[in-house]
């Protein structure tokens, strides 16, 4: 077995969900890389029929500041936003391993692609967790109702968190 380059944890909390689509941004995408943004999306646009539209997007302004990091306290969400960042889905990920045609870029190029496929994996399982539990709901009487609630609640997508701390008054 080939040795990590990123770690998986990483990889994996950089995989995003929008619009139904799982996706990187070619921010994250070039820090994995080793290469700066720039020079990714240039290497894209240079390669433009590689990408259709379900491979790769941009993301609009206000879609932008969902995604925006603002370093500064004076700036509002968003405002620090230059240009907009594309957006890879998993096909266009594979792809920019033919249009950066580095070692590193193949090798991290593997990884990302066995991270899709595992959350792909473990999203299935889960899904297919919860029409068997709700196959067995129907089979198994009241008695039984209390085990099932549980079960669900566990497999249920965690609620959003609330922040904590200090929050200036909107």
């Amino acid at each position: 077995m080939s040795k990590e380059i990123i770690p998986q944890e990483i990889l994996e909390s950089k995989i995003l969900v929008f619009k139904g689509h799982k996706v990187m941004l070619d921010r994250d995408l070039a820090v994995l890389y080793g290469v700066e943004t720039k020079a990714l999306n240039r290497a894209v646009r240079r390669n433009k029929d590689r990408f259709p539209g379900d491979f790769m997007f941009k993301l609009n302004k206000s879609e932008a500041c969902v995604f925006s990091r603002c370093h500064s306290g004076t700036l509002k969400r968003g405002g620090n936003i230059k240009y907009a960042p594309y957006v890879f889905t998993e096909n266009g990920v594979a792809m920019l391993s033919s249009v950066l045609n580095s070692k590193r870029a193949v090798a991290v190029n593997i990884q990302i692609m066995r991270t899709f496929t595992k959350l792909r994996g473990l999203l299935s399982t889960h899904a297919d967790l919860r029409r068997r539990l709700e196959d067995m709901e129907k089979k198994y009487d009241y008695q039984f109702k209390v085990v099932f609630d549980a079960i669900k609640s566990l497999i249920a997508d965690p609620p959003p968190v609330k922040k904590i701390g200090f929050t200036a008054g909107t």
